[in-house]
């Protein structure tokens, strides 16, 4: 059914007298198929509260609706339902269990239900791919490359749409030997004829840095779709190439391809990161119906520009309510530019819609204390620390050699069997940027303390000690290593990083939280604007 079919079904059950728990239960399929989950667990409720008692039909697609909410208590509640009735069981609903559980967090009670189903044979290929996919898709990206390694040790065969969560794990971990592994056994299995792999395969070197051959598989495509087009144009984006992200765009049309919203955002985004103010705007003027997510990408295209009164001003304009993502994207210009007062306004706004959000807060936070302002650090720390709100751990991480995983580093971290090799190394490199010139950017650590202290507090971020790591695994000679942060890099790794390409002659390729940055003979393919 699709959503206007919904509406006039819903119309007709609502005349209905005592309607059968087959028609509640088609209904809340009907609108979790649509994404009204909201609508598909009012549903349910409204079931329960007229005595109506469910069946095995109903909870498959009430648990997907429950996911998709991140409603975890409803989903337990609903699990403890089908076990009160004593419903029989089936491989539809445990899948449907796992994949909610998974998508909440609740990853013990997904593995358990997983677990149970051995049991009765009903851990199937589909089962696998379930669990394989919700986790991938809420954040455990290593688990779901350890459920792949499980299955081939069950003896059961991946298929297509395994290869797809595989390769999206790898994209998001940046894993890209293993990623070529994988994309070998797809070949040797014959599963690179299928258009939803060919497009996983190019968001998979694209993310791992490796766009050139994105590019080469791209061009090799019997059949592109605009999942296709819009992949390798944000690939182009994310890696800072926005003149090649604007070619492909001019060419998608004329190969008979109608661009989407997604495509909309990945022109804009590399509009953003390359500083092509221009024609992003005319991009975005020529959108018929923008979402707020395009709105935001454009508004940190002119932020990013410095042009941040017209990016406040387009704001103001907007002919819906600006959520949490807009004026995120306008705190973020703020931040860079010193906005302090234009900042507040943002945030005060942030804070509303979204009180839990911790990087809002540390933002806004650190804007506060890049002015000098610690007064205004303090009350931000504060009411963190009384909402319980926390800021998230920046780490870097490297793929080890071969594929076989990867090595994560927290700042200051000395865990590693190697440390007092990593950190000898660190501070040859930080000799050698020296003499070259390097300045540690004090301004970055948000601390009042003195100077000195605030040039030790740098030398121990998480940047500094993965390359220092990569390039005692490289080995002299190596052409360039990897490296991956989960949040912005800072400016002062970044000046660092910048002068070890140049020193060491070595490309450092590394990815943060919003782009690539290819570092090499002394500069960054950002030109220093991210």
């Amino acid at each position: 059914m699709a959503v206007g079919e919904v509406a006039y079904a819903r119309r007709l059950f609502d005349e209905m007298y005592k309607p059968r728990v087959f028609l509640w239960s088609s209904l809340i399929r009907g609108y979790a198929r649509n994404g009204l989950s909201d609508e598909a667990v009012a549903v349910f409720r409204l079931m329960l509260q007229q005595g109506v008692r469910p069946d095995s039909f109903t909870f498959p697609f009430l648990l997907r609706a429950c996911a998709d909410l991140n409603a975890a208590a409803l989903g337990a509640a609903a699990h403890g339902l089908l076990v009160k009735h004593a419903l029989p069981p089936d491989k539809v609903v445990a899948t449907e269990l796992m994949a909610m559980y998974a998508k909440s967090g609740d990853w013990p009670s997904a593995d358990l239900v997983f677990d149970r189903m051995a049991g009765g044979g009903g851990r199937d290929l589909v089962a696998w791919n379930a669990l394989m996919a919700a986790y991938a898709q809420s954040g455990r990206a290593d688990r779901a490359l350890h459920l792949l390694d499980e299955m081939g040790q069950s003896g059961l065969k991946p298929d297509a749409a395994t290869m797809v969560t595989a390769l999206s794990a790898c994209s998001s971990l940046g894993l890209l030997q293993l990623g070529k592994k994988i994309h070998r056994s797809i070949v040797e299995d014959g599963l690179d004829g299928h258009v939803v792999v060919e497009n996983a395969l190019l968001d998979m070197y694209a993310k791992c840095g490796s766009v050139a051959e994105a590019r080469r598989r791209f061009e090799a495509m019997r059949h592109r779709n605009v999942v296709s087009w819009s992949t390798m144009i944000a690939g182009y984006a994310m890696n800072g190439d926005g003149e090649e992200a604007l070619a492909l765009a001019a060419r998608i049309r004329d190969e008979g391809v109608e661009p989407n919203h997604v495509t909309h955002l990945a022109v804009l985004s590399a509009c953003a990161h390359a500083g092509i103010v221009s024609r992003g705007r005319s991009y975005f003027s020529a959108i018929a119906s923008p979402t707020l997510e395009h709105y935001a990408s454009m508004v940190d295209l002119l932020g990013r520009s410095g042009q941040v009164e017209e990016a406040y001003q387009l704001v103001k304009e907007m002919p819906v309510e600006p959520d949490a993502g807009v004026w995120g994207a306008l705190l973020a210009a703020c931040a860079v530019d010193r906005r302090v007062e234009l900042g507040q306004v943002a945030a005060d706004r942030l804070l509303s819609l979204a009180p839990d959000g911790a990087s809002y807060q540390v933002l806004l936070s650190n804007m506060y204390a890049a002015a000098g302002r610690w007064g205004d650090v303090e009350k931000v720390r504060k009411r963190m620390r009384k909402a319980k709100v926390r800021k998230t751990a920046g780490y870097c991480s490297v793929e080890a050699a071969g594929g076989g995983g990867m090595e994560v580093f927290y700042g200051g971290d000395r865990s590693h069997p190697q440390s007092g090799e990593i950190y000898a190394k660190l501070e040859e490199l930080m000799r050698r940027v020296r003499d070259a010139g390097y300045a540690p950017a004090t301004g970055e650590v948000l601390h009042d303390v003195e100077a000195e202290e605030k040039e030790v507090a740098l030398g121990a971020h998480s940047e500094k000690i993965a390359i220092a790591f990569s390039l005692i695994g490289a080995g002299h000679g190596a052409a360039s290593i990897r490296v991956m942060k989960n949040l912005r890099t800072c400016s002062d790794c970044h000046a660092f990083a910048k002068l070890v390409s140049k020193v060491v002659g070595v490309e450092i390729i590394m990815r943060d939280k919003n782009r690539f940055h290819h570092f090499t003979r002394g500069s960054c393919s950002c030109r220093d604007f991210w």
